[in-house]
């Protein structure tokens, strides 16, 4: 095993990780400790949401990072892994620093909290938001938007085939025909409360980084591979400016994923909720051999997955 993929946003389902938090101490002490430190039932969130908060950005980042983490947790006390590089998609990057050690796991969850706090008010609701473009690569969906002087920024640069664009609600709507006439097959509005990873959030990303000043970072012996610049990165320095860049620019997912490939390494284990990354992944290389863990059952696959 070499490489550790950490979700994001969208991934998010009712239950996720209860079978884990239910059959291992480990997994369940992570939820616990997570819970602590956000003053915040988690779980019943995450596992009956019975107030509708599990979709609330304010809530699903803290909580997508739970029981990822528990699931980590999991895999590294019930097996012997052996982790060279981690990358994660947007708040899924504070998930690999946890992982890695780089991060204490309570000031990650303060962080991620703080965090979905300032992306859900960072603007007015209603007004601004997301749109996934299918079909065509980053390049030209650059050449699109210049082209036709639309206001609007990439924010997440997913595969060949899947780009997210962030702007106005007004704007991202004068958008589809010309998107949808210049090689773009499926136009589809996100659900969520933002234009995530663009100039909108610089205020939110100023304010989250008097926090990060604050955070201790620890050196670790894994690399992280950051959303800001898609680059390998140990030095503890260059991790924290990525971090503090991530939030108002674009997760820059294919040019990261290019450059695991780069390192020759081959496998890759997806843990937490749903299997969206290594969906991704496989739309931009071909040469990674993947599995997912999101329950108990999967973890048959690793055992198979360790002795080959």
């Amino acid at each position: 095993m070499t490489a550790l993929l950490c979700p994001g946003q969208g991934s998010q389902f009712v239950g996720m990780a209860k079978d884990f938090n239910d059959n291992f101490k480990i997994a369940s002490f992570i939820f616990e400790e997570i819970e602590d430190a956000c003053s915040l039932n988690l779980r019943e969130i995450i596992f009956q949401d019975s107030n509708n908060l599990l979709n609330q950005t304010n809530y699903t980042q803290v909580s997508i990072f739970a029981s990822s983490l528990s699931i980590f947790k999991t895999l590294e006390t019930e097996f012997d892994i052996n982790i060279k590089y981690m990358l994660g998609h947007s708040l899924g990057e504070y998930t690999a620093l946890a992982c890695s050690n780089i991060l204490s796991i309570s000031d990650s969850a303060k962080l991620l909290k703080i965090r979905g706090n300032l992306m859900n008010t960072a603007i007015e609701p209603n007004k601004s938001g997301m749109v996934a473009l299918i079909g065509i690569n980053c390049t030209k969906i650059e050449k699109i938007i210049q082209d036709k002087n639309l206001n609007l920024e990439i924010a997440n640069d997913n595969s060949p085939i899947q780009i997210v664009v962030s702007g106005l609600i007004e704007d991202i709507n004068k958008s589809e025909n010309d998107f949808l006439s210049n090689g773009v097959k499926k136009f589809i509005k996100l659900n969520v409360s933002s234009a995530f990873h663009s100039n909108f959030m610089k205020d939110a990303q100023e304010k989250l980084n008097y926090y990060i000043n604050k955070t201790n970072f620890n050196e670790s012996n894994i690399s992280i591979i950051s959303n800001f610049n898609a680059s390998i990165n140990r030095n503890i320095d260059d991790i924290v400016h990525c971090l503090k860049n991530q939030m108002a620019n674009r997760v820059r997912w294919t040019e990261s994923t290019k450059t695991l490939e780069n390192t020759k390494e081959k496998k890759i284990i997806e843990i937490g909720p749903g299997k969206i990354l290594s969906g991704l992944i496989k739309r931009i290389s071909n040469t990674f051999d993947i599995i997912s863990i999101d329950k108990i059952d999967d973890l048959k696959q690793l055992n198979n997955y360790e002795q080959n």
